[in-house]
Order: C-alpha cells, then sequence, then structure tokens
C-alpha cells in the first residue's frame, strides 16, 4: 500500500498546488497557509510510520492459515477490490464509533479547512489497528500483494474526492463516492454526523442506513476544534483525552467503555452501550 502511494505522491503535491492557485484566484479561501502547512506535514510522516508497521507480515501470517488460494485474474482482481471497499466501509464506520479507533481517525477530520490537501491530513498510527479489518480478506485467499494494491487504489481514489469544487455529480452519485457525498462526511452540521463513510462505492452507505444527501453547505473540523496546528498534538489529543475521561472513572466496566465506546464518552456520560453520543462526521 505504502509504495503506491509513495509513487502517487509528486501528482498529490502538483493537484494540491493547483487547488490553492485556483483558490487564491476566485478568492474562496479554502486554502490557509499554516493548516495546509501542517496537512502535508502529517501526511509525510504518516507515510515513514506507514513503512514501520508490518501489514505485509500480517496479512502473510492470516493467508498462510487460509486454505483457499486465489490466483490473479480479472474476476479475482474486481473480488478484491470490491470486498477491499466494503471492509473499508466498516473500518471507517467503526472508527467513528468506537474511541479506540476515532482516536486515530479524529487526525483525518480535526482541520477546520476541506480541500485536497485534507486528503494527506493521516494519522501516524492508524495502521496499529485498522488491519483488523482486513483479515478475512487474507483467510479468504486474497494474496497480502493483492490486499495491498487494493488498498492503494482504494485511497488513491479518496483523493480527489477532498474539494468543494467538484459540484453534484448526478447519476454517478448513486453508484461512486463524490465529493458531494464527502463533504457530508467532514461535516458538522448536525443532521451530517457520522455519515457517508463509504470509500469508492456510496452503494454500502445506502444498503446500511449511513448515507445522506448533501442539502446545506457543511461546516468542517470536529465538534470539540483542535485549535492547534502542532502535527505531534493532532494525533496525540484524542489519546490525552481517552486517558482523562478512564481517570475519572470508578468502575473497571466504566474505564473500558471509554476505550470501546462512543467518541463523545466523557466523565459526565453514562456509560450506557445505548447511548447516542456522536463527534464529529
Amino acid at each position: 500500500m505504502s509504495s503506491v502511494i509513495t509513487y502517487a505522491i509528486p501528482a498529490f503535491v502538483g493537484l494540491i498546488a493547483l487547488e490553492a492557485v485556483w483558490d487564491a484566484r476566485q478568492g474562496t479561501r479554502y486554502y490557509t497557509f499554516k493548516d495546509t502547512l501542517t496537512n502535508v506535514v502529517m501526511g509525510s510522516v504518516s507515510q515513514v510510520f506507514g513503512w514501520l508497521i508490518p501489514t505485509l507480515v500480517i496479512y502473510s501470517f492470516f493467508y498462510k492459515l487460509s486454505p483457499f488460494r486465489l490466483t490473479p485474474g480479472w474476476l479475482t482482481w474486481a473480488a478484491v477490490l470490491l470486498l477491499d471497499d466494503f471492509c473499508y466501509y466498516w473500518f471507517h464506520r467503526v472508527s467513528h464509533e468506537s474511541r479506540l479507533f476515532w482516536n486515530t481517525h479524529v487526525v483525518h477530520h480535526s482541520s477546520d479547512h476541506y480541500n485536497l490537501s485534507v486528503a494527506v491530513r493521516q494519522s501516524w498510527f492508524g495502521g496499529i489497528t485498522g488491519w483488523i479489518f482486513y483479515v478475512p480478506m487474507a483467510l479468504l485467499g486474497f494474496s497480502p500483494e493483492m490486499m495491498l494494491a487494493a488498498h492503494g487504489i482504494n485511497l488513491l481514489y479518496q483523493f480527489w474526492i477532498h474539494t468543494q469544487f467538484v459540484p453534484r455529480m448526478g447519476f454517478l452519485e448513486y453508484v461512486l463516492n463524490c465529493p458531494s457525498h464527502h463533504r457530508v462526511h467532514h461535516g458538522v452540521n448536525e443532521q451530517y454526523l457520522d455519515k457517508n463513510y463509504a470509500g469508492m462505492l456510496i452503494i454500502w452507505d445506502r444498503m446500511f442506513g449511513s448515507y445522506v444527501d448533501e442539502t446545506e453547505k457543511p461546516r468542517y473540523g470536529i465538534i470539540k476544534p483542535l485549535n492547534s496546528f502542532n502535527p505531534l498534538w493532532a494525533n496525540l489529543h484524542g489519546w490525552v483525552e481517552m486517558f482523562q475521561a478512564m481517570r475519572e472513572r470508578k468502575t473497571f466496566r466504566e474505564k473500558l467503555w471509554c476505550v470501546l465506546g462512543p467518541p463523545g464518552m466523557t466523565p459526565e456520560a453514562p456509560p450506557a452501550p445505548a447511548e447516542k453520543l456522536q463527534t464529529a462526521s
């Protein structure tokens, strides 16, 4: 996965620069220097951390346990791309519904701007837990190399949807995840919270009840604003807040729910599993 994204970095930089120039010419102010620099720094360091997390080794371990071996072909490639997108949907959804996973994903949402540079604003520690959702693919017999390639293609696709300059796309929005859908996902408007988790195909959101149409201009960021351009703090603040909440809890069950429960879990919030605590979209 890292190698696919690494090869695309020059294109990412060029497209971000072009959009920033267009933004300046249009006077839309979707870009600010500090925010864009923070995004690029976080994206660059995340690539380094990506090499340190042995995702290929993990997938290889489970692949060896599988009694199946799927040989590459057009049908196999179609299947691995589809299943990877399906697994991504659930990984993304859980990353909004469980604080343990949100602590890494919140990095991507913590900018209060929305542009192509936000696409590269990635967690330094996301790979620690993300692999869990893709293990079934290895057990089905997809090779680790195919899985990593599918991950890369999925992430490459998601780059272009981080823009405010592409309008609604008509009938394509019934199947593909388009900029309009992802603008909703990054919005903190009440009706947009925790919606549109798709990677490449919006069909999963339509199937599993998490789809919302873009009906008003989104407000971007997270409910509790980060108010910092420090990349290290952007990656750590979620963990700090989680441990602060745990310290205020008295029982083991309550402390555990601070980790596994909704991201909005606070010392004042009751640890009921049915509790509907939404954070940032």
